[in-house]
């Protein structure tokens, strides 16, 4: 096992919720910096991550940290040219990584001017509760770049599997076949979405029916990660996120979702 550095400081760029969650769990350990795009969203961030983490809007407040995790878009030309940005403000010696499971490693590792120091580092939502790491690394990585993010992982009590470059890693390739085909034979057999899941939950053992986990994810990014790891997307779901069903973020998905109550601070 390796040994977690205690001194390390950890920048984390983006406001979703693998980026809020990371912060919230990161921060009980290290001290967290949290990049915002927009101000905005830097409050939404501000409300999630409490008192855990700083967040800021100015990306030169990272040139403090030692390890800086990417958790924007999951598209390659947004994820390269944060990367750009964050290799012009930050020291040589910082690390970084991105929450990719779908695009090329090595493609953002390149962007990044520094591949020797980088890592994929794939987090599942929700951060806190899910033990999985997928972890990959470009073909400069030095073996201190894997010590270290292989120990960040493990002081936050992660399991880190390490994977090959190739997209959808082994969990994705593996799930988003799974989740459409359910769309599919939900449609084709004129089931509801319930019975489909009930079925998976209770035949198979699943914590959480495919289609209820597609309304978990989101139907945007889901489809997003569908087509970079080349698994075809039901018309259906195309549909739906035309007409605003990305799942439970926006109240409906394959189901209808209570908005949750604005938290009461005392």
């Amino acid at each position: 096992m390796s040994q977690p550095n205690p001194n390390e400081r950890l920048g984390i760029v983006g406001s979703g919720a693998i980026a809020t969650g990371l912060a919230r769990l990161a921060g009980a350990r290290f001290d967290v910096i949290l990049w915002a795009r927009s101000d905005a969203s830097a409050q939404r961030a501000a409300a999630k991550v409490e008192d855990l983490a700083t967040v800021t809007t100015e990306l030169e407040d990272l040139r403090e940290t030692t390890m800086v995790v990417e958790a924007v878009a999951e598209e390659i030309d947004v994820k390269c040219e944060i990367h750009g940005r964050l290799h012009e403000v930050l020291p040589p010696e910082v690390l970084t990584s991105s929450t990719t499971s779908s695009l090329s490693v090595q493609g953002i590792a390149d962007a990044t001017g520094r591949p020797e120091l980088f890592a994929a580092a794939h987090f599942f939502n929700p951060v806190e509760k899910m033990p999985l790491v997928e972890l990959s690394f470009p073909a400069q990585a030095t073996d201190s770049t894997r010590a270290r993010w292989i120990g960040l992982c493990e002081a936050l009590e992660k399991t880190v599997v390490e994977v090959p470059d190739s997209a959808g890693f082994v969990v994705n390739r593996l799930l988003f076949p799974y989740l459409f085909e359910a769309v599919r034979l939900q449609e084709d057999q004129g089931l509801e979405a319930e019975a489909v899941d009930t079925c998976m939950k209770l035949g198979a053992g699943h914590p959480m029916g495919p289609l209820a986990l597609l309304d978990f994810v989101g139907l945007d990014v889901s489809a997003a990660i569908a087509d970079s790891i080349g698994v075809d997307v039901p018309e259906r779901v195309r549909r739906m996120i035309a007409d605003g069903r990305l799942g439970r973020k926006t109240g409906g998905g394959f189901y209808t979702y209570e908005p949750k109550p604005d938290k009461v601070k005392a």
